[in-house]
């Protein structure tokens, strides 16, 4: 939510007024990366919050391909966002090593996370989603594996041994009903 009220603000602002424009896009990365969506999809706040330096990040702009007519052979509208994960020393080590070992796909040869967008046909709507893409990566490496109570592990060890029984009780009756088919026949 916040991430489109920066874009829309961006979007109203003269270019002449560069610096506060610039102002405005550091407010809008941050908000975007500070903000991560925990399991349930809904926005949370994380324990320890990120910032991501903006002057870290390298941003691109090139020419978008799919449909729009002359709009797409003359804008450049596609955003990439990427940074070296290694130096990332804004990111904990821990993490660092999940995003490294999640996103193969996604860091090239030199070792730098790339992030791209081209849903839009604005330039600033790509960065917040470039942007809200690496909050996202960096919230899911940042995520604790579940670990059970004692209670449920009770739970799953009384289940786990009640279907053991059930299953020798089974054999039981299995193997007896074949032993007096066998009797018979001798």
């Amino acid at each position: 939510m916040a991430t489109s009220m920066c874009i829309n603000r961006l979007n109203n602002l003269q270019v002449n007024r560069t610096c506060e424009r610039n102002t405005l896009i550091r407010r809008c990365i941050y908000l975007s990366v500070v903000g991560y969506r925990n399991r349930a999809g809904t926005q949370g706040t994380q324990d320890a919050q990120v910032h991501v330096p903006v002057d870290r990040l390298t941003v691109c702009y090139s020419r978008s391909s799919g449909p729009g007519g002359q709009h797409v052979n003359k804008v450049s509208t596609k955003a990439e966002v990427r940074f070296h994960v290694n130096t990332a020393d804004w990111i904990a080590e821990d993490v660092r090593q999940k995003i490294l070992d999640k996103n193969r796909t996604r860091i090239n040869k030199a070792g730098e996370l790339l992030v791209t967008s081209e849903r839009s046909r604005s330039q600033q709507r790509n960065l917040g989603d470039c942007m809200e893409k690496i909050s996202d990566i960096m919230a899911d490496a940042s995520e604790k594996p579940y670990e059970p109570t004692a209670e449920e592990m009770e739970l799953r060890e009384s289940k786990l041994d009640k279907r053991n029984k059930e299953r020798l009780k089974q054999k039981k009756m299995l193997s007896t009903i074949k032993q007096s088919r066998r009797e018979g026949f001798d």
